[in-house]
């Protein structure tokens, strides 16, 4: 049973496979009709969408296929105290895949650990966001033929964003990109990100504060919003929330083929006379998204007697405890710590990503 957790869950061919898939479902749509009939998909969104929940509803019913659970935790028996496990134990038995959306990190982790059935990770905090890498990835692929030279700009919330994180690590397995991150100092790539993922794969990355001097070079833009939800501090929120907004005044210098991309929703980080732009391509990637997890559904479904990949628990620590409040691990108190041990030496939480000091 296969699980998607982050997109290294998916080897680059893999990824290739669901690419022509997600084309042919996009070209033939009724060979698709019945291609899940009976089966049954278990959403649990303990935070709020729009796009992802609806796509993966919308995916599923388009494959002959029906949904149970819930897209608000207070029509659950959360409300009433029950843990992530007992409700991912239960729906997983009504289930034939999860989609789960939590606001703690590694929370869809602890569902793949008791789930009789894939789980499919739809956001957890500002950890990883792989089904919307896939979505991405696709669009890139799509639009610019391949990803193979591209200047790739991210710009906004570097640090809390899921859908940077994710799409960092989907763009790392790939030869001869560079990307331009783009944000305040404040919201930069996490330095975990840049260790694990970009310098290990010898990715080429520059970081800059100004999208004005950016964006003439770049063959993708990637806006994101500054996430008002990841801030303890509203006062940070508001000094940086209108940090970049790109506009069609801004668009001017751009090459003509660059595309801009946003994984919605957006706040005001995208002016509306942007829209009609042609290279605007963040409703194209709504309107992919429902091909692409359509293709994830039933790639996981198919693998059903392929085993997941396993880490190996023999050298993990579980004296140590995580100190993220963003944390599966700290906030389910029936959940065990577990660090790994990194190639530095360091302990890292197999939940958050978070280094610990020993």
């Amino acid at each position: 049973m296969r699980h998607l957790l982050d997109i290294f869950d998916l080897t680059t061919d893999e990824i290739y496979e669901l690419i022509k898939k997600t084309e042919d479902i996009m070209n033939h749509p009724n060979y698709y009709l019945d291609a899940c009939h009976g089966k049954i998909l278990g959403k649990l969104f303990f935070e709020p969408s729009t796009r992802t929940c609806n796509s993966f509803e919308s995916a599923i019913q388009s494959l002959g296929g029906g949904v149970v659970g819930f897209s608000d935790p207070n029509n659950s028996s959360v409300v009433k105290g029950e843990c992530l496990i007992d409700t991912v134990r239960t729906v997983s038995s009504y289930s034939d895949v999860i989609v789960i959306r939590h606001p703690q990190e590694g929370a869809p982790k602890v569902a793949s650990q008791v789930s009789v059935c894939p789980v499919i990770n739809a956001g957890d905090g500002g950890h990883h966001h792989p089904s919307q890498t896939l979505t991405d990835l696709f669009t890139i692929y799509k639009e610019k033929g391949g990803f193979d030279g591209l200047t790739i700009g991210l710009c906004g919330d570097l640090k809390y964003g899921r859908t940077v994180h994710s799409l960092i690590s989907g763009l790392s397995r790939y030869k001869n990109i560079k990307l331009v991150l783009i944000s305040p100092n404040e919201l930069k790539v996490p330095e975990y990100e840049k260790k694990e993922v970009m310098d290990k794969s010898w990715m080429k990355y520059v970081e800059t504060t100004s999208l004005e001097e950016a964006i003439p070079e770049l063959d993708v833009l990637y806006m994101t919003r500054i996430q008002r939800e990841r801030f303890s501090d509203e006062k940070i929120y508001e000094r940086l929330k209108d940090s970049y907004i790109l506009n069609k005044e801004k668009l001017n210098s751009a090459k003509n083929d660059m595309i801009v991309m946003h994984p919605l929703p957006r706040v005001n980080e995208i002016s509306l006379d942007v829209d009609d732009d042609r290279r605007a391509k963040y409703f194209d990637q709504v309107r992919n998204g429902r091909y692409v997890r359509m293709a994830l559904i039933m790639k996981l479904l198919s693998d059903m007697d392929v085993p997941d990949k396993k880490q190996d628990e023999s050298s993990f620590r579980h004296d140590l405890k995580c100190n993220n409040p963003r944390c599966i691990s700290y906030t389910e108190k029936d959940i065990k710590s577990a660090f790994r041990i990194t190639d530095n030496g360091r302990c890292r939480c197999i939940y958050c990503d978070k280094e610990v000091a020993v």
